[in-house]
């Protein structure tokens, strides 16, 4: 048995174009273990790495917009009902849940999928993730979220309202612990132009 065995890889960018995506983008790899539902709703720009065992679902009105430069850890859930977007340079680690759509959990309305919709109290919002966003390690994403050019978001964080930029985050529900430097604006300068 070889190390191939244990290794599925990456789809080739041919194959990508062909599976039926809206867009593909030039030096993109998506793990073959991957799911994905919702093809002709998923945008991928240049330079998109997406890991293995990540769910991605953009059925129906949902939408994925990636732009470049971006990286999805293993093990990550984008559930994209309500649309996604992740800008230039941002990323997420493993395991990172986002969610555009949530049941109501109130108790005034029934909840999960198998209920006639006019019965449940879905919140629904685009989720926004912005340039040079980094969202840490089994982190949480509600609905109608706009992470903030910059924002840093620590690992096992949860995030329920729209952050400031150039700002960490940390906790559950995540909490404005400190600001972030804006490194990272001049040193994409160095791949631009490359």
């Amino acid at each position: 048995m070889s190390a191939e065995h244990f290794n599925p890889g990456y789809y080739t960018e041919r194959e990508l174009k062909e599976f039926g995506f809206k867009s593909v983008g030039k030096h993109v790899m998506v793990a073959k273990n991957c799911t994905i539902v919702g093809l002709h709703n998923i945008s991928l720009g240049d330079h998109v790495r997406i890991d293995g065992f990540t769910t991605i679902v953009a059925a129906g009105e949902g939408f994925l917009t990636l732009g470049s430069y971006i990286h999805i850890g293993g093990y990550c859930a984008i559930l994209a009902g309500a649309g996604v977007e992740m800008l230039d340079f941002s990323g997420l680690s493993q395991g990172v849940k986002i969610y555009s759509k949530s049941d109501d959990y109130s108790g005034a309305f029934m909840t999960n999928p198998t209920v006639p919709a006019h019965l449940t109290g879905v919140e629904a919002g685009k989720v926004v993730i912005g340039r040079h966003a980094i969202v840490g390690s089994q982190s949480i994403i509600m609905p109608g979220v706009l992470l903030a050019e910059g924002t840093a978001v620590g690992a096992n964080s949860l995030i329920m309202k729209t952050t400031d930029a150039w700002s960490i985050y940390f906790g559950s529900p995540a909490k404005r612990i400190n600001s972030r430097q804006k490194n990272p604006l001049e040193l994409e300068k160095q791949i631009i132009t490359d």
